[in-house]
């Protein structure tokens, strides 16, 4: 008898589920981006993503490294909690809550913005886009209360669409609009326009271009072979993204030039619409520059309407991350267990979600795009700077950990090895928290209130708890009852929680019966994308356990089982997986049957027959009776 793992997060995400992903997130922010630098670098647009693109190449050697070392979700926070303690940990917590919060407002903000390019003027100004922006928030708050489930597949599909539509954008404006000497001639206006004091606020304002970086660290828990993809998929993110970055911006102010007049510069980029300007859909005012002939108004509505796609996509992922932020952050007592408490019917943290989903929306009231932009920056520039000094700290703290990844090159200092990218990341992300915090004193009193009304909320709480501030504290987790094996090379059969089909357990005793084989009952719970994997489902857990005793009353000793959790659609990937460990002999699924009963997710079936390492039973007749698969790829139909 085989010990089997213990119960947690399914690895089963591969890299470019992770990449696309990510991409997802941090190439959506382009569509805002452009236009908030555009409106204080002017000219110098294009540098400032260059300089930006380093800080996140060094922000992203840190969290490759700190991630493959501790492949759990959490982030930055659950860096520092490792490297200092539970305070910081809370503190870079409050400061990822502020980036979220922003992500999901800003990007509900500028999706109205490119709806209202695309035909529809009135949510393309204020009120308009405020009122579009608050209730497409409700909207997905509402969904992620219910459990949204978020597909990893759509996630590839949105990702790569982007990514070659944007590709196609640059390499149409290579082409058509592109004015290498317009585009030196802007540096040389450096200190005029923009003065010295826009350039340098422009470039943290530049981080929100890079929204999304927590992702991949977010989603490390999932990540499959972990120590490689984590790595492998951070690094493909920074390829894809410079590609992008460092050239679009170079095509938008050839297409959009800046011009002065009475001693005031601008660029149509960063220019409101009701003054004839593109500053709610920047790439929108790119492509309608160009000179398409007959495509021209289909691909300014494809851009409008892909714009719009990618916007809710991220606003979304933005309250995906609030609720498993939120929930993880009452798992280590940094937050009162009401604001984690789940759901009792859909198992979402739908307290935490409401209410900062409601903090976004009253963001979005003054509809200052530009202030969103800075108060994203001082949250990200503060969290990122925890990070780098998180990695340096365990250099020094934890020399002799594994690292899976170790960030390039070394700095020998005081007898330690040094990362030098975390050291110029902690110089870069730390002079441009100050820059937004000094040159613009709306949001470092916003931002200071903000960290001041989470460290007072945690003082308090910890002190009724009676704990102290610092020692980690986790709330106690019942978990299933952890089980021994079935015997190798036994059979596997696979249920929905909820959906025990006797038929196909039927199947499984007689295919045994054989051989004096055992039976191994796998138990599914699918946790929608709002949840954290780990998250406590008593009902679809109690649902499940029930299936396993169903199986043992039907199939008497011979039968073990034990319950997963898992993500839509990961569901055929963790069975194949499961019967590769316990080198089963067959594998026995029930199948969906007309007018309704139990049924695997079908997309499920397909990877468990792409895949199998075994012989496959689909269970599609009452009388037991079903489609056989073989090593050897024969099908044959019974009945």
């Amino acid at each position: 008898m085989a010990e089997r793992r213990l119960h947690g997060l399914q690895r089963v995400l591969g890299v470019n589920a992770l990449v696309s992903t990510a991409y997802g997130n941090v190439g959506s922010s382009i569509y805002y981006a452009l236009g908030l630098v555009a409106a204080l670098a002017l000219g110098l647009t294009p540098l400032v993503f260059i300089l930006t693109g380093a800080l996140f190449y060094c922000t992203a050697t840190t969290y490759a490294e700190a991630t493959a070392m501790y492949p759990e979700a959490g982030g930055a926070s659950l860096f520092v909690r490792k490297a200092f303690n539970e305070f910081w940990s809370f503190f870079t917590a409050w400061a990822q809550m502020l980036n979220y919060v922003i992500t999901i407002a800003i990007s509900a903000f500028f999706a109205a913005g490119y709806f209202g390019g695309v035909g529809f003027p009135f949510f393309d100004s204020s009120p308009g886009n405020i009122i579009f922006a608050i209730v497409l928030i409700a909207l997905l708050a509402a969904l992620n209360v219910r459990g949204v489930n978020e597909a990893v597949n759509i996630n590839v599909v949105l990702a790569v669409i982007d990514f070659l539509s944007q590709v196609a954008i640059v390499a149409l404006g290579t082409v058509l609009v592109l004015d290498p000497d317009l585009v030196v001639a802007n540096f040389r206006l450096l200190g005029e326009a923009p003065t010295w004091s826009q350039f340098l606020l422009a470039i943290p304002v530049g981080t929100v271009a890079y929204t999304g970086i927590e992702t991949i660290s977010n989603m490390a828990g999932e990540a499959r072979d972990e120590r490689r993809t984590i790595p492998a998929s951070i690094k493909r993110v920074m390829i894809a993204v410079f590609v992008i970055y460092f050239t679009l911006p170079v095509i938008a102010l050839s297409a959009l030039p800046v011009t002065c007049e009475g001693g005031t510069c601008r660029t149509l980029l960063g220019v409101p619409s009701d003054e004839g300007g593109f500053a709610t859909n920047p790439i929108l005012g790119v492509v309608r520059t160009m000179d398409l002939g007959v495509l021209q108004i289909p691909a300014q509505i494809y851009v409008g309407i892909l714009a719009v796609t990618i916007l809710v996509a991220a606003t979304n992922a933005g309250l995906l991350g609030v609720s498993r932020l939120v929930y993880s952050m009452g798992l280590y007592r940094q937050l009162p267990d009401q604001v984690r408490k789940l759901h009792p019917r859909f198992g979402t943290p739908y307290v935490g979600i409401v209410v900062f989903a409601a903090v976004a929306c009253v963001a979005i009231l003054p509809g200052q795009a530009e202030f969103l932009g800075s108060i994203y920056a001082f949250g990200a520039m503060l969290s990122f700077s925890m990070a780098h000094l998180a990695v340096i700290r365990l250099r020094v703290k934890a020399p002799g950990e594994e690292r899976p990844y170790r960030s390039p090159g070394r700095v020998p200092i005081g007898g330690h090895d040094l990362p030098p990218f975390a050291l110029l990341g902690i110089a870069g992300t730390g002079l441009s928290f100050l820059v937004v915090s000094v040159l613009d004193l709306t949001v470092g009193v916003a931002g200071v209130l903000w960290l001041a009304i989470g460290v007072g909320a945690y003082v308090v709480f910890r002190r009724r708890q009676g704990l102290d501030l610092t020692t980690t504290h986790m709330v106690a987790v019942p978990k299933p009852v952890t089980e021994h094996e079935a015997e190798y090379e036994s059979v596997l059969v696979a249920f929905e929680a909820r959906d025990f089909v006797p038929e196909t357990m039927a199947t499984a005793i007689r295919l045994a019966a054989r051989r004096r084989r055992g039976i191994h009952v796998l138990a599914l719970i699918t946790v929608p994308s709002s949840s954290p994997l780990e998250a406590r489902l008593p009902e679809a857990e109690l649902a499940a356990q029930s299936i396993i005793e169903q199986a043992r009353v039907q199939g008497g000793r011979r039968v073990t089982g034990h319950v997963e959790k898992v993500r839509a659609g990961q569901a055929g990937r963790l069975i194949v997986e499961e019967a590769r460990q316990m080198r089963a002999r067959a594998i026995i699924l029930p199948l969906e049957r007309r007018g309704g009963g139990a049924s695997l997710f079908p997309k499920s079936v397909e990877t468990v027959l792409a895949d199998r390492p075994c012989r496959v039973i689909l269970e599609a007749r009452p009388d037991g009776q079903g489609a056989t698969v073989d090593r050897a790829r024969t099908v044959r139909t019974a009945g």
